[in-house]
């Protein structure tokens, strides 16, 4: 049998996607031409070449599957075994609700299962001491995989680095926190499982990425989203200290103590677990580990729901994040963060008009009211969802990923560099995508990810919704280079693409934008300011 991902015609893209994320225990057919067998701490395995000429291994277990008694717990080793095992596929992904083909990012239909504990490696053939970059995928903690298209590692790969990706648990059966769990825990924690996979899989890649022509002591962590706020987390954790060596976080900080950006207290958590326990009808987490993995997924997401993601654990994270970086306790690495232009959450939404916009000032700023429409001013309808949607943005995502540069930059050592992604999307005419307005999206959450990842492409697998030019080729090629840049030496700066370091007296950062690569100023201290001293501080 040919190569998995050449024997299949152009025309069938959907049987493609459905081959790659079968069973990873299925078997297949090498041929020859099948990369080395490589030795992993926990046994043998090959891959499959791919037509770039780039090494694919696919669907590596790095922890035992969560399931039964090791559900709601930190992850276990992995079995090892002895038969060279065949990672020619990826392995199923995390529980979770699926999304229909006419949405964005649609992956097809893919395989799911709580055994999803598997992490996927790109690699030229021959490399030696390679700059290792684990990507850790977004989702707001309840959606994702390593095998989205979005997300593969092969094009960066390309640039002679050695691309890692990685599942890992989502939603409750990733960050249930709850006073049960916390007590059978050996470190009176409970709800960071997630995050404990993220651990696992990069103490895999300490101890095995070797054998793939890496340098396990040359790590950049790179997250988007819920990876970015991932990679965060990570950084201030001290049980990550030394396992990665440089960090990228785009649009995610889980810094401060309102909106999106908050995390709770393992108490607030616990609270939370609670009421879950309570909506599945259940007495114990004894009979919650009884319950089918799909009913983990029936869960109210509106505002007043309980919510799940990672929380101020006292293990993991022994103190908040702003607490560790303002200690100067965080590991202290070079660090890229940016945002995107158009990305906005939360606040005031959609707002009508004029009148709707000062309604909607004076209801959430009260006596400061005067003070933010100073800062945000309008006269027009346009201007007010124009601004509206600007502060919407520079109270979430530009304002925690500014405390986050600006927290390094005053307590570690390590340079900073900040960039804002300004690419709009083009679309063919008369696309429609559930959700997505195409007219209006702009530079959106999520927009930058597959131009830094050379994945513009994964858009147009199953029907065409994104009708790129060589200006978008060209823009995700400099990106490219430039974080490739960073993984190898600390400093992003490549051909053309200068970027200066983080300075909070002198605020800058690299404005990417096809034909207009250059430095802008990020966001007024006047209006950060404004958000900070509603967040508690300033």
């Amino acid at each position: 049998m040919k190569h998995l991902y050449r024997m299949l015609p152009a025309a069938a893209p959907a049987l493609t996607m459905a081959l790659s994320i079968a069973s990873p225990a299925a078997a297949q057919d090498h041929s020859p031409e099948t990369p080395d067998v490589l030795e992993t701490k926990n046994g043998p395995v090959d891959g499959v070449m791919l037509d770039t000429g780039v090494e694919a291994y696919l669907g590596i277990p790095y922890a035992a599957p969560p399931v039964r008694e090791l559900r709601w717990r930190p992850p276990a080793p992995v079995e090892s075994w002895t038969d060279v095992r065949h990672a020619d596929r990826f392995g199923p992904q995390c529980m979770q609700p699926l999304r229909g083909p006419m949405t964005n990012q649609y992956s097809g239909a893919e395989v799911m299962s709580e055994d999803c504990l598997y992490l996927n490696v790109w690699a030229k053939p021959g490399l030696s001491d390679a700059p290792v970059i684990v990507y850790i995928h977004g989702g707001a903690f309840f959606v994702g995989a390593a095998s989205m298209p979005l997300y593969s590692g092969q094009h960066l790969a390309e640039h002679d680095a050695v691309v890692v990706n990685l599942n890992y648990r989502l939603g409750a059966l990733g960050f249930l926190a709850h006073p049960e769990l916390t007590a059978e825990s050996e470190q009176g924690a409970s709800g960071n499982y997630g995050l404990l996979d993220q651990l696992a899989a990069l103490e895999w890649v300490r101890d095995n990425i070797a054998a793939f022509g890496g340098n396990p002591d040359n790590v950049t962590i790179v997250g988007q989203s819920a990876g970015s706020m991932s990679v965060l987390a990570l950084q201030a954790s001290p049980l990550a200290d030394g396992l990665f060596h440089r960090a990228v976080g785009m649009s995610g900080a889980l810094i401060g103590d309102m909106g999106p950006m908050a995390m709770p207290s393992l108490p607030k958590a616990e609270a939370d677990g609670v009421r879950i326990q309570e909506i599945w009808n259940t007495s114990s987490i004894k009979e919650m580990r009884g319950l089918a993995a799909d009913r983990m997924l029936d869960l109210p997401r509106s505002p007043g729901s309980p919510r799940v993601g990672p929380n101020t654990d006292g293990y993991f994270l022994p103190q908040t994040i702003q607490q560790t970086l303002s200690q100067g306790k965080q590991i202290d690495v070079p660090l890229i963060v940016g945002f995107t232009r158009d990305e906005s959450f939360g606040g005031f939404g959609r707002v009508a008009g004029l009148a709707e916009y000062r309604t909607k000032a004076q209801d959430r700023f009260g006596d400061r009211a005067q003070d933010f429409l100073a800062l945000y001013p309008a006269s027009t309808d346009a201007e007010a969802s124009a601004q509206a949607a600007l502060a919407d943005r520079d109270s979430t995502m530009a304002l925690g990923m500014y405390e986050w540069a600006s927290l390094q930059q005053a307590n570690g050592s390590a340079p900073v560099f900040s960039y804002e992604f300004a690419q709009a999307h083009h679309y063919p005419e008369g696309v429609m995508i559930a959700g997505h307005d195409v007219q209006n999206a702009g530079a959106y959450h999520t927009s930058e990810v597959p131009f830094w990842l050379g994945t513009l492409e994964s858009f147009n697998i199953f029907r065409p919704t994104r009708a790129w030019n060589e200006d978008d080729r060209a823009l995700s090629t400099a990106m490219q280079a430039a974080l490739v840049s960073f993984a190898k030496s600390g400093d992003p700066a490549s051909g053309a693409m200068n970027w200066p370091k983080f300075d909070e007296g002198d605020a800058r950062l690299v404005l990417l934008k096809s034909g207009d690569i250059g430095l802008a100023p990020w966001p007024s201290q006047q209006r950060l300011e404004f958000f900070r001293s509603l967040n508690g501080g300033g």
